[in-house]
């Protein structure tokens, strides 16, 4: 199965083409994610995002491997961890990650997060010498791109003031009833492409009632509207499965949803 939107593709501002539904490995463990990462790309997956901090990096570059996909026909993405607020340990685990992967570079390395996840705070000089660093290791060529994740406006500010090269990419937790309208739009007048991470909410849209009406108006899943909403609006939402089944029906989207629904589902609030 090779669903045309997994070749479809957004540009970022650098020119770099990502495709537009990438495969997340968020709380895949280690154990299981070869086996998870090798059923997304035989499926035709080609964007496959992790981090340091999943701590089963080993096992996605297994599953990348075993994949046998030429390197260039992927997209790879990892995140440098929260707690790591110097130039010096972005250098460090940058390598540490391009080792587990076993790769010689990544198309997309993001900061984890603009503040350690045990202690928020303002980290703004902490965050200008990390991204130092991330430049440096654009311009070394080993990742072919640099960005952020979960960044506030005012987070993304700090690092536009300093910044030599722009991030091409926020990724925050983006879905139906929870889609940070104010970050959203700040970061794409800024020429950052949002991604969406849980695009499920972890699961809990399954069971919501407003969206199972909607749903099977198109004769498709929760999970295929929920994913869907993500692209309409504009952003690239990174499902996660365990099991082959899910990945490939995630990718089954062919279908529009309407205008009428598209506000409805924009208007939708988490409760």
């Amino acid at each position: 199965m090779t669903s045309s939107i997994l070749t479809a593709t957004y540009t970022l501002s650098n020119g770099v083409k990502i495709p537009k539904v990438g495969f997340g490995t968020w709380q895949i463990p280690q154990a299981k994610a070869q086996e998870a990462v090798y059923n997304a790309l035989s499926l035709g997956y080609r964007h496959i995002d992790t981090a340091l901090a999943y701590h089963n990096e080993s096992g996605v570059g297994a599953g990348i491997s075993y994949a046998g996909i030429p390197r260039d026909q992927l997209f790879v993405t990892t995140k440098l961890p929260a707690e790591t607020k110097t130039y010096a340990g972005t250098k460090r685990d940058f390598e540490t990650s391009l080792k587990n992967l076993g790769l010689d570079y990544v198309d997309l390395y993001l900061i984890h997060a603009p503040w350690p996840w045990a202690k928020r705070g303002n980290y703004d000089q902490e965050n200008r010498d990390v991204w130092r660093a991330m430049e440096e290791i654009y311009q070394s060529g080993r990742a072919k791109a640099i960005g952020i994740s979960n960044f506030g406006v005012p987070e993304m500010k700090n690092i536009f003031a300093g910044a030599v090269v722009k991030p091409m990419v926020n990724q925050i937790r983006y879905h139906v009833g929870y889609t940070e309208n104010v970050i959203t739009k700040f970061a794409k007048d800024n020429g950052l492409l949002v991604e969406a991470y849980s695009p499920l909410a972890t699961g809990r849209l399954l069971q919501d009632p407003d969206l199972t009406a909607i749903a099977e108006s198109y004769n498709v899943s929760i999970a295929q509207l929920a994913i869907k909403f993500c692209l309409q609006n504009g952003t690239l939402p990174l499902p996660k499965a365990t099991h082959r089944m899910h990945a490939e029906s995630n990718a089954q989207l062919d279908f529009t949803i309407s205008d009428a629904d598209m506000d409805k589902l924009n208007h939708l609030e988490e409760e």
